[in-house]
């Protein structure tokens, strides 16, 4: 009998590590990225008032728009359809307002945003908006009204 080669052990252990670390990384990404990220368009209409159009394909969502008919946004130089796909750190601002959560995780993942006063939370089973819950239904259109400006406490 012959001794075994030690470096063909090393080389074969080596290779089945490479092999099974790649099918796992890709695989796990694939899970992680396969429904995409939210689709979120900031726009106004033809009155100017802004308004936030949400689309989910992957979840079935369509055109859930929440429109703000009380408040006045500036045309500005920021991106109205932001990608939310990779993350960044928060808060950051968006169009009309602050994203000031982001979890990309698993796409679609959880956004919130604080627009107008308004805090929008979108996950992936319902949307939250000033903590109060809504089923996603598509082709909803949510109106939301003027908030008054949160009371800050005095400085001493």
């Amino acid at each position: 009998m012959g001794a075994d080669n030690p470096l063909k052990h090393f080389v074969a252990a080596f290779v089945l590590a490479i092999v099974c670390y790649s099918a796992f990384y890709y695989g796990i990404e694939y899970r992680r990225t396969r429904k995409g990220p939210w689709q979120v368009a900031f726009a106004h209409n033809a009155s100017g008032e802004p308004f936030v159009l949400v689309n989910q394909p992957a979840l079935a969502i369509s055109h859930v728009t929440l429109a703000f008919p009380d408040e006045t946004s500036p045309s500005t130089n920021m991106e109205d359809k932001p990608y939310f796909g990779q993350p960044r750190p928060v808060p950051y601002p968006v169009a009309f307002g602050q994203c000031i959560f982001m979890d990309t995780t698993f796409l679609p993942g959880t956004l919130t945003f604080r627009l107008f006063n308004h805090e929008i939370e979108l996950l992936p089973r319902v949307l939250i908006i000033d903590h109060e819950e809504y089923p996603w239904l598509s082709g909803t259109n949510i109106v939301l009204r003027r908030l008054p400006a949160p009371v800050q406490p005095p400085k001493h």
